[in-house]
């Protein structure tokens, strides 16, 4: 099983606990966590168990690491059949629409008589479209609607895959090549090379002069499901999942205008080959072909076809810079790549800090706590080589609390933050929950004990663009608050982004020295890679954290930097690329 197949599995059986009578909900919040944890891994969880590494997943404790040790030997858990038994199978296919809990799934499976988990949303689609639904007690007009517009969600969902998760696969797959020594040059291509944030397929690129070797060795990669086709120069393998790799293998003479073609964007090599053809040149994955054939000194003419072992002679031969392929999209980066005016891209290496990391100090969030130590998060940042970090934890909620508690819960963690020995810097910021009406889920009296605050959208997604920017305006008004954390509050493949106006947001950010946040977190990514190019454009300053929830997660960094280069920008637009004298200057004013 898969990750995501697992993550699954592990919802349903949190979701049959919530509507077990007097079941602990701390146990159903645990299996939740951990179906969390293994979604976002960046290993797949049965490769830790054969590594014997599964416990130390964070999130998945030893009774659910027991459950699927015997899922990995078994392909079943006992256990978890014995507490699906009571609920009908369409109840778990129905949670996978937008806005539909256990307990409405439950009735709506019952009202209905939906019992098959096979085309039951189908037919959940076509009793709200019959009105059914409306009559059902609880429901009304209303909830039809909203279950008819959550199914639409779903079906219209894209079936790529996540970055981070198509990474990952590319990344034991290259791993796998690169045992052999015919191996010269390996690459990703199309989307996941220029690392956007959704992948289909995944495409791999070899330069060797063995390609039957290659292929056969290809053919032999373990976690495969089947082998797909097999030829000379190029092979195919379907993973679980049924996720399809591509290979292609060409000799390294000619492996740069293979890799320019493949790594694309269409857009991108549409207008690259108009822009050749004025040069009369005509360029395809073999190299470039003169129109006419040039003459060459001493008579003759050259090679039909002039071949290329690296990108970098590829572009220079047509006259242009080097073009990373984040920028290979089909905007301007072809006139700015003939000008000699690409941008110097922002690095990995660049990063100093990360300012949205959530610990166990537990603050009685309104959301998801971390599950990570002080200690543990310092011993990952140190690693990383950055020179601070900030804690951003949930708000305590605002429903469970007094304003008095939520003093002293936030004291706490000042103090703790303050008694704390540690050879990396710790700032101590919350993030902060914007209300629909635009109030920060936080009394004001509480800013003042902490270093700096994020706010962002955790509900009431569907204002309009008028009063959803409003709102965020309201809630950024604050000295202490100092950037909007994962702006567009999207999931992808799951939700779209709010309805914001971008322009009034950038001016507000200019005039009161806000930022926007790039969240690395794998299905958030957001901003996304199009506005945080016209956000920088505007002269907006960007910060790029993870939102991580445990010490493994400051990792996904990699992802929130690629999102960065797509949106051209350089190491001067991010502001936690600052060494630390200069991030306390912006975040305490000077201290």
């Amino acid at each position: 099983m898969t990750n995501l197949e697992i993550a699954k599995l592990l919802r349903s059986v949190a979701a049959a606990l919530e509507l077990s009578s007097g079941d602990n909900r701390f146990r159903i919040i645990a299996y939740d966590r951990a179906a969390d944890a293994i979604e976002h891994a960046s290993s797949e969880a049965k490769d830790l168990w054969d590594d014997g590494e599964l416990k130390n997943l964070p999130g998945v404790g030893e009774a659910i690491s027991s459950h699927l040790d015997e899922l990995f030997r078994t392909g079943k858990v006992r256990h978890f059949t014995s507490i699906f038994k009571f609920f009908p199978p369409a109840l778990f296919e129905l949670l996978e629409v937008p806005g539909i809990g256990p307990k409405n799934a439950y009735k709506l499976c019952n009202a209905l008589g939906i019992t098959s988990g096979h085309s039951a949303i189908s037919k959940l689609k076509k009793a709200a479209t019959n009105g059914q639904i409306a009559k059902i007690e609880g429901f009304g007009e209303d909830s039809q609607a909203k279950i008819l517009l959550g199914i639409t969600e779903f079906q219209g969902r894209s079936k790529r895959q996540l970055l981070p998760a198509a990474q990952m696969i590319s990344d034991s797959i290259i791993d796998w090549l690169k045992k052999l020594p015919q191996v010269k040059q390996i690459n990703t291509l199309g989307s996941l090379r220029r690392q956007a944030s959704t992948v289909g397929d995944i495409d791999i690129s070899v330069a060797s002069d063995h390609a039957k070797i290659v292929i056969d060795h290809f053919t032999t990669y373990p976690k495969k499901r089947r082998v797909l086709e097999a030829g000379e120069h190029t092979a195919s393998l379907i993973l679980p999942n049924d996720i399809q790799v591509d290979l292609m293998v060409q000799p390294p003479e000619s492996y740069g205008s293979l890799l320019q073609h493949f790594t694309g964007s269409k857009h991108h090599n549409i207008l690259l080959r108009e822009y050749a053809l004025k040069k009369g040149l005509s360029l395809s994955e073999y190299g470039i072909t003169p129109r006419p054939p040039l003459k060459l000194r001493g008579g003759g003419r050259s090679p039909r076809v002039i071949c290329f072992d690296s990108e970098e002679k590829f572009y220079n031969f047509l006259g242009l810079d080097w073009l990373p392929p984040e920028l290979r999209e089909g905007k301007d980066e072809i006139k700015f790549a003939q000008l000699h005016q690409l941008p110097k891209l922002v690095e990995l290496s660049d990063i100093k800090g990360d300012l949205q990391i959530h610990s166990s100090i537990d603050v009685e969030p309104s959301h998801d706590l971390g599950t990570s130590s002080l200690s543990e998060l310092s011993t990952k940042c140190i690693e990383l080589g950055y020179e601070y970090f900030g804690l951003t934890e949930h708000n305590p909620s605002f429903s469970r609390h007094t304003v008095k508690q939520v003093e002293e819960l936030i004291k706490k963690k000042t103090e703790i933050i303050r008694n704390f020995q540690s050879k990396i810097h710790i700032f101590n910021g919350l993030e902060i929950d914007i209300q629909p009406d635009g109030r920060r889920a936080l009394p004001d009296s509480c800013l003042d004990m902490l270093d700096y605050a994020c706010v962002s959208i955790h509900s009431s997604f569907r204002l309009n663009r008028k009063a959803m920017t409003d709102r965020v305006l309201a809630a950024l008004d604050h000295p202490k608050v100092k950037f909007f954390a994962h702006p567009t509050g999207r999931l992808l493949n799951e939700r779209e982004g709010v309805e914001l106006d971008w322009d009034r947001i950038f001016d507000f950010c200019l005039k009161n020295n806000k930022w926007l946040e790039i969240d690395a977190w794998p299905n958030r990514l957001d901003l996304p890679d199009v506005i945080a190019h016209e956000a920088v454009k505007a002269g907006v300053k960007i910060v790029i954290d993870t939102d991580s929830h445990d010490a493994a997660h400051l990792e996904y960094m990699r992802y929130g930097v690629s999102v960065a280069r797509r949106a051209w920008c350089t190491k001067s637009d991010i502001l936690n690329t600052l060494p630390l004298l200069e991030m306390k200057k912006l975040l305490l004013g000077g201290e």
